[in-house]
């Protein structure tokens, strides 16, 4: 008759493997806290000024001295021929700002809501050129932050709000509403939650801090479309990889979509190859969107409104192939049952 292994016998056995477990599940904790870390403290360290487009108009001599001034990789400079030329430049947002010189003046341009870091940079360098010259600097702000939040403390912090809208729906329906019979269901619902998300934070933003000027329901609607984009491409992402997809597509997001969306910062004080990824993520471009509809009457729109348009278009495509392929194996179902 075989005797049977004591209790203590396997749990001696198991320890060994649990302890394998154990490690490798802190040291997978641990790379995942670095790897945030970096997400997030990367960016501010290297952030500054890099390539940052900027004008100057005036007497040749001044503006070559200016322009020599700023030569480097921190800026590139283009010459206006005058205060006009390079004021319509900022609103139509060519260049952040610029720097006119005239005869005993200087006057600053700038566009503080569309980019604040670069903005506070040029008028630190207006100012230290007025202050070689001896001359008194004008600092004329050609699209400010808004009077309630001059600061653009609301503005800034929208990026979470836009990451969480989108992933949040895409959780619950998936758990409400799973499998391929719910797919529609929460399509619909991800679709009807954007809208009316975008419009709640629109309302709090614009009515409730004054963070943001504009047309409201044109900067609901961008809103909408933003966390639609981020919605849309989780539930895709889930319904074609299950929950493993939802999982990576939320970590992009988290840790690369949100810190190089240049959201408080403005694009320009990311390096450039950063800055570029940062605005073809979906957070990136809601930013931008947010930006454009709210403080600049749309102007800059078009870019964004098309990377948010295609990562939507990518949702649906793969939601498309995750039905398409529910469909197939319902199909194949009843005729393996025949057999």
């Amino acid at each position: 008759m075989s005797q049977q292994p004591s209790p203590s016998a396997e749990v001696s056995r198991s320890q060994p493997g649990a302890a394998r477990k154990l490690v490798a599940v802190l040291l997978g904790l641990t790379a995942a806290v670095v790897l945030m870390l970096c997400a997030f403290a990367l960016p501010s360290v290297n952030g500054g000024p890099h390539e940052v487009p900027v004008g100057v108009a005036g007497p040749q001599a001044a503006t070559e001295g200016l322009r020599n001034s700023l030569d480097g990789p921190e800026w590139d400079v283009t010459v206006y021929d005058d205060a006009k030329a390079l004021t319509a430049a900022v609103e139509e947002r060519e260049i952040p700002g610029g720097v006119v010189i005239s005869p005993g003046k200087i006057d600053i341009y700038t566009a503080t809501a569309g980019a604040p870091m670069a903005s506070n940079a040029l008028t630190a360098l207006g100012n230290a050129a007025a202050a070689q010259q001896q001359v008194r600097p004008t600092v004329h702000e050609l699209a400010p932050y808004p009077d309630d939040d001059p600061r653009g403390a609301g503005f800034g912090a929208a990026g979470l709000p836009l990451v969480f809208g989108g992933m949040i729906p895409a959780i619950a329906l998936t758990r409400l509403f799973p499998g391929p019979a719910g797919l529609r269901t929460r399509l619909t619902g991800v679709v009807l939650f954007s809208l009316l998300a975008g419009a709640a934070v629109t309302a709090f933003l614009q009515y409730g801090t004054g963070s943001l000027t504009g047309d409201y329901w044109v900067t609901a609607l961008g809103l909408s479309l933003g966390m639609a984009a981020l919605s849309t491409t989780f539930i895709g992402l889930e319904a074609l990889l299950g929950f493993a997809g939802l999982g990576a597509g939320a970590a992009v997001m988290m840790l690369l979509g949100n810190p190089l969306s240049g959201l408080a910062t403005g694009p320009y004080w990311l390096p450039s190859g950063w800055a570029t990824f940062g605005q073809l993520l979906p957070p990136g471009a809601s930013g931008s969107l947010l930006r454009a509809n709210a403080y600049f009457d749309g102007t800059g729109a078009q870019a964004p409104l098309l990377t948010l348009a295609a990562w939507v278009a990518l949702g649906l495509v793969l939601l498309l192939v995750a039905d398409r392929r529910g469909a197939g194996v319902a199909a194949a179902q009843p005729q393996a049952a025949a057999l």
